[in-house]
């Protein structure tokens, strides 16, 4: 089956994800600077978890550009990182009314961490179908996405020696993949330059 459906499908989840966390953060009771100063933690937090759903969603919509086809085992495997992104409203909402607490932290790092592993299966689950060694090609060696799930375990060992170390390596790595990563890009290009030859 065709790639539409899925995309249509989990552009929606991604944009209702991001809606709930829109409605997490908190409107200061004042209209002052200082009352506004106090959701500063909740909008730090927002900011954190959005660039993540945007990174999946652009990685996602990368992927899926190389992906003619899908069968019932990609399905279930979107389904399942779907799952664990629309986890990332609860435990960015924990972290925020936690002020930064270990327990809430290292939840938000496993459920990073979670997600991360479930867009790998998911990538694993696309390299069996008919057109999924393209994939295979495009990303190569993968190197961010074999360090993430490692500097993930690091935030979350470190986040229970201080919460904010924590929170330092989930950010350098939402900061690391911000870096445009150009290699789906590449490889369709290749692959339509080699086509008109």
């Amino acid at each position: 089956m065709r790639t539409s459906r899925l995309e249509a499908f989990s552009d929606g989840v991604l944009a209702i994800i991001i809606t709930i966390m829109v409605l997490e953060l908190r409107v200061p009771e004042e209209p002052t600077l200082h009352a506004l100063a106090g959701s500063a933690t909740g909008f730090l937090t927002y900011l954190l978890s959005f660039v993540y759903v945007g990174i999946y969603w652009s990685n996602h919509h990368h992927m899926f550009q190389v992906v003619e086809r899908v069968n019932g085992g990609v399905l279930w495997g979107n389904l399942h990182l779907l799952f664990w992104l629309s986890l990332f409203p609860f435990t960015t909402a924990w972290v925020d009314e936690s002020s930064f607490a270990r327990t809430p932290v290292v939840v938000y790092g496993v459920n990073l961490l979670l997600a991360a592993i479930a867009y790998y299966s998911l990538q694993l689950a696309i390299f069996r179908v008919r057109g999924g060694a393209g994939l295979r090609e495009a990303l190569g060696r993968d190197g961010k996405g074999k360090a993430s799930p490692f500097l993930y375990l690091t935030g979350i060992g470190l986040a229970f020696v201080a919460p904010w170390l924590g929170v330092l390596v989930f950010s350098l790595v939402a900061i690391m993949w911000l870096v445009p990563d150009r290699r789906v890009e590449r490889y369709l290009d290749a692959r339509e330059e080699a086509a008109q030859v």
